[in-house]
């Protein structure tokens, strides 16, 4: 796989909004290793061991750190870079910072894809526009069926519903300016990636779970979880994108019939409960405990979300390398080692994405 991605990518112009953030990092340095030339536009990273900075990305991309709402300096930042590709990473992520901002999440996440969306207006060439939101944009009835990708959108919370928001803004955008009916006029492909919870290395982010129990876990505190049976599609940060990359590839081919939404998630045997998630990381750690904190005072969150991933299946070629417990057992191994050494931190994450890649190639 990393050949057939290396072809499309080496020598490229990629546009990486979100490149600080966890996902955003781990994508700037798979395309690093593919030789693309990357721009990324971002807030700031917030800690000086966030991924972003633990692997050098003001060495291996051209940086702009600069808020969506911008929206002047990041058309001009599109503009000026011309880009073969365009990933939109960059958000508001977190549900129940949602409820303390729910304003600014609109903004960040609805105006900003708007943003985004004008400053591929102004390209005159030939590009490929990947627009990242979440598995949470579909009106959640807690049933057992998986989502497809047809389904009725919609948000309880503020973030599920700011991105179910910026879904409608994109099909809009599609259709008013980017219309796959003239596309030999515009030249512009649009898709869509829905991606379930992920996990893995270099995540920090409050409120998550995995760094929940990490950041317990290294300072041998209890590990405080809500909401234990909440089920969610768990999946290594590698799967999606991985698979966003090989979206964009499908792009180049075929930049009509792949201009569509795709979600990327788990089989869905790996949709666990929060719990089962807990004792399984607690495991792979070595040791650990955990205690449940009292839900009736927490904000909304869905208690059952899963996703039917065959369309990416059949259509993409891509499907789920990693098992939840082998999610799990990667995740932990890297926060082991970046507690215990950290010196060689950037040679071990390219070890995982080559691990992960190799398990491709062979599945």
């Amino acid at each position: 796989m990393f050949k057939e991605l290396e072809k499309i990518y080496k020598g490229k112009k990629v546009f990486l909004t979100g490149h600080t953030g966890f996902k955003g990092a781990w994508m700037l340095k798979i395309l690093s290793m593919l030789g693309a030339d990357v721009k990324g536009y971002a807030l700031a990273p917030e800690n000086d061991f966030d991924l972003y900075n633990l692997i050098k990305g003001d060495e291996i991309c051209d940086s702009v750190i600069a808020d969506l709402r911008e929206r002047e300096k990041l058309i001009a930042s599109i503009s000026s870079f011309q880009p073969d590709f365009i990933f939109h990473l960059a958000a508001q992520p977190l549900v129940r910072l949602s409820y303390s901002i729910p304003s600014e999440t609109f903004d960040v996440n609805v105006i900003g894809t708007a943003n985004v969306l004008d400053g591929v207006r102004t390209l005159e060439k030939t590009c490929q526009v990947v627009l990242i939101t979440t598995d949470k944009v579909y009106h959640n009835r807690e049933w057992v069926h998986p989502y497809r990708e047809t389904d009725r959108l919609g948000g309880y919370d503020p973030y599920s519903a700011s991105k179910a928001c910026a879904e409608l803004v994109i099909d809009s955008y599609r259709n008013s300016f980017f219309n796959k009916a003239v596309y030999n006029d515009h030249r512009k492909a649009i898709a869509v990636a829905r991606a379930g919870n992920v996990i893995g290395g270099g995540d920090w982010a409050k409120d998550r779970l995995i760094p929940d129990i990490v950041k317990a876990l290294a300072k041998n505190e209890r590990v405080i979880i809500r909401n234990p049976n909440a089920v969610r599609p768990w999946q290594h940060v590698l799967e999606p994108v991985v698979g966003y990359l090989l979206l964009g590839s499908k792009l180049v081919a075929d930049p009509i019939e792949y201009s569509e939404a795709y979600n990327f998630g788990p089989g869905l045997s790996d949709a666990l409960p929060v719990h089962k998630m807990v004792e399984l990381a607690i495991a792979s750690w070595g040791t650990g405990q955990f205690d449940l904190l009292n839900a009736d005072k927490q904000p909304h969150e869905a208690g059952l979300l899963k996703l039917d991933i065959s369309k990416a299946v059949n259509q993409l070629k891509w499907k789920p390398q990693y098992e939840a417990i082998d999610a799990i057992g990667k995740s932990i191994e890297w926060y082991k080692y970046y507690y215990n050494t950290s010196a060689d931190i950037i040679a071990f994450t390219e070890k995982q994405i080559t691990e992960f890649i190799e398990a491709a190639d062979h599945s």
